[in-house]
């Protein structure tokens, strides 16, 4: 009651509060609920039909199954990559470590679907490896299970490196020297000290990227071929048979899975203890013997030199005449990104514009409301806004066509729509670095500008952003890259009068304009590395007027 009492004293908090929670409830939990009521209603009574007559069809049923195997190779795969990526540069003392980590961020920053499209120019049917060095003799089977796999490890496996970085960074060395000095091999220091307090690293990996494949659509649209999976099969059943239900109901089964994954990493991770940072001197890191560290080299070696392949495979290819038969160069393509394309870029750019900035300010301001305040309702704020991350794109997407498709919520075919999609999609980063920051600040340091009359608007404004500028850069950074190559949940809401780039690369790709689309996507990354390039900067410059003042102080 106190905590209500200070609320109300602070007419700006308590408005934030009210705003927020209104516009969580609107944006994140009444499109998800628009969909589980499309699937279990109809003529106004609750039915379950939809569900018996998708589970009752076997086509109908395979994709479930087939998404649950996907995700699984997938998360085992990019987890066993990523892990052994991370194990060479903290452990092995790998040489090129600054450039093989630069390398795996390729995938993290490009549009989802440029792995596949570099794989059909080299093993499609009409691709280069195929043609040029097989002659047509080889069908490397590219469109369905084991395509996917492949362009997924990679795509996804950069997430399962850094969250293992972080954990074997973070690995006392004093516990694998003690267990060296009794006797133990360097394999068996591994197998009973380093890979055991990996496991939350591990686990966490397994899930997210588990989540990431179900959720994928961009690989899947493209490379799928006969094998159907949720994300896709609801996708197709919303606009190639209007049937709303249906697609309704497969994306409600999409969310089980992924729903399910994401809380059990929440919960079951965080209640393990795999503590090893004392606070006490520690010995140097635990060396690899020679050997080890070749074949790790060599795995590094190995794994980035597919990335530059299939990247470079992107770039050549935006340069060819025709991909698979005229193999001339040419600039044509680019000339036509600004000519046909300038629209998209337009749009692309001014919504993600719009959008970046309120989705940095948004995910502080609720970090800050979380870290700092209590109030009624504050966990229930805390997971509602870290919801979008769990939910798949093709579950938000149906979600905000079905909420604001009628009056009074309107919205279909602005570009409102879209920019509160983007917002409420990429928000729940920023807040995750938001109060990563505000932990590691004393809270003295805002209560005595409280004690000096300040109020908490003031106190956030003047005190709490300026200290957490670093993590309002990463939320930005985060928000427009995500805004620049999103399109599982953006497919569903764009519309004639504003569109984005990265829905034109699709429709070249489906149109099988290759070298247009391969030209789209580096204008694309292009793009995305230089407003990074310049954000960075920015971080560059306020770090040092810091440093500056602190030093003056």
């Amino acid at each position: 009651m106190n905590e209500l009492r200070k609320i109300l004293r602070e007419p700006v908090l308590a408005a934030a509060i009210g705003v927020i929670a209104v516009s969580l409830f609107l944006f994140v939990i009444y499109p998800l609920f628009k969909v589980f009521q499309m699937s279990v209603v109809e003529d106004g009574r609750f039915t379950l039909h939809v569900y018996r007559d998708l589970l009752d069809k076997p086509f109908e049923r395979r994709p479930i199954y087939n998404s649950l195997i996907l995700g699984a190779l997938v998360a085992v795969a990019g987890t066993a990559v990523g892990y052994l990526f991370a194990f060479a540069i903290a452990r092995a003392d790998v040489p090129w470590k600054r450039f093989f980590r630069l390398i795996a961020t390729f995938p993290i920053i490009s549009p989802p679907f440029v792995l596949s499209l570099a794989a059909i120019l080299l093993l499609g049917r009409k691709g280069f490896i195929t043609r040029m060095l097989f002659q047509g003799q080889w069908d490397p089977h590219i469109y369905g299970l084991r395509g996917l796999v492949l362009v997924e490890t990679i795509a996804f496996f950069p997430t399962a490196f850094l969250i293992m970085l972080g954990i074997l960074q973070a690995i006392d060395p004093a516990l694998e020297e003690s267990s060296l000095n009794l006797g133990a091999t360097r394999w068996q220091v591994f197998r009973t000290v380093t890979l055991p307090l990996s496991v939350p690293g591990l686990a966490s990996s397994l899930l997210v990227l588990f989540v990431e494949s179900l959720a994928d659509f961009g690989n899947p649209i493209i490379l799928s071929g006969n094998f159907h999976v949720l994300s896709v099969q609801a996708y197709l059943h919303i606009t190639g048979m209007v049937d709303f239900g249906g697609g309704a109901a497969l994306a409600v089964i999409l969310l089980f899975p992924t729903l399910a994954a994401f809380l059990l990493q929440k919960y079951w991770v965080s209640r393990k203890s795999y503590v090893t940072v004392t606070g006490k001197p520690s010995p140097a890191r635990l060396s690899v013997d020679p050997f080890t560290r070749r074949l790790l080299f060599v795995l590094c070696l190995g794994v980035t030199g597919l990335i530059l392949l299939l990247y470079g495979t992107v770039i050549f290819g935006s340069f060819v005449t025709l991909w698979g038969a005229n193999y001339t160069l040419t600039i044509k393509h680019y000339a036509s990104v600004f000519h046909i394309g300038g629209r998209y870029l337009r749009d692309t750019l001014i919504l993600a514009s719009v959008a970046t900035p309120i989705t940095g300010i948004l995910g502080m301001v609720i970090a800050f409301l979380v870290v700092r305040k209590q109030f009624v309702g504050k966990g229930l704020m805390d997971l509602t806004s870290m919801l979008t991350f769990a939910v798949p794109g093709t579950v938000v997407g149906i979600g905000y066509i079905l909420a604001f498709n009628e009056r009074p919520l309107l919205l279909t075919g602005t570009a409102a729509i879209i920019v509160l999609l983007f917002i409420f999609r990429n928000v729940p980063v920023g807040i995750r670095a938001g109060v990563a920051a505000l932990q590691q600040i004393d809270p003295a340091i805002e209560e005595a500008a409280t004690n000096l009359g300040a109020g908490s608007a003031r106190t956030f404004v003047t005190i709490t952003l300026p200290l957490i500028t670093p993590a309002f850069f990463s939320g930005l950074a985060y928000g427009f890259v995500r805004c620049m190559t999103a399109i599982s949940a953006v497919i569903f809401v764009v519309s004639g009068r504003w569109n984005l780039i990265t829905i034109a690369i699709l429709g070249l790709v489906e149109n099988a304009d290759m070298s247009q689309a391969a030209a789209f996507s580096m204008v694309l990354i292009a793009i995305v590395l230089l407003v990074l390039g310049l954000i960075q900067v920015g971080v560059g410059r306020v770090a040092t007027s810091q440093m500056g003042y602190e030093a003056a102080g």
